[in-house]
């Protein structure tokens, strides 16, 4: 076994592979002190880092999962609140349309009053024009005819015919 190390050894200077066993040469104390010291020291050291590690990212997860939590508490309150303003909305239109319902019958009663009271307004006009032009064309027919009567008079009344008018007049009235 010797000859095989040696010549492991002797391969490796010559053709660049081989064990080198030369214990001071390629450090194996120091690299055994360091495993055995990691052996010793690092499952407590990386157990705290991994446990302290595990513990971040389970409290992250857990923070993730309450904002979460948060969130979806917030989305369903918010559209509870888009479901209200949605009813209230359609109540107002509701509100709306009967109130333009009751305005609309308002003005098309008062629409028809006023027709009505125009309507009467022009009759009593036209009635008042018809009767004042009643009593100016009555006005003007018996002032034709007065003096129709007049001009008869002072053409078919002679003198004695008028002085017996006016002594008939004169004893009617009691004289």
């Amino acid at each position: 076994m010797i000859n095989v190390l040696w010549l492991a050894t002797e391969a490796s200077a010559e053709e660049g592979f081989g064990l080198n066993l030369d214990i001071l040469d390629t450090n194996l104390i120091n690299l055994g002190i360091i495993i055995a010291a990691l052996l010793y020291f690092a499952p407590g050291f990386i157990g705290k880092i991994l446990g302290e590690r595990r513990a971040t990212i389970e409290q992250a997860i857990t923070e993730a999962e309450k904002r979460q939590q948060q969130a979806a508490a917030a989305l369903a309150e918010q559209q509870q609140n888009l479901q209200q303003a949605q009813a209230e909305a359609k109540k107002i239109i509701a509100t709306a349309e009967t109130r333009a319902q009751e305005v609309k019958q308002k003005i098309a009663l008062q629409a028809e009053a006023d027709i009505e009271r125009m309507k009467a307004t022009a009759s009593q006009e036209m009635d008042t024009e018809r009767n004042r032009a009643v009593a100016q064309l009555r006005s003007i027919v018996a002032s034709k005819a007065l003096a129709q009567v007049e001009s008869r008079l002072q053409e078919t009344l002679d003198e004695n015919a008028q002085q017996q008018l006016v002594d008939r007049s004169i004893g009617l009235l009691g004289g």
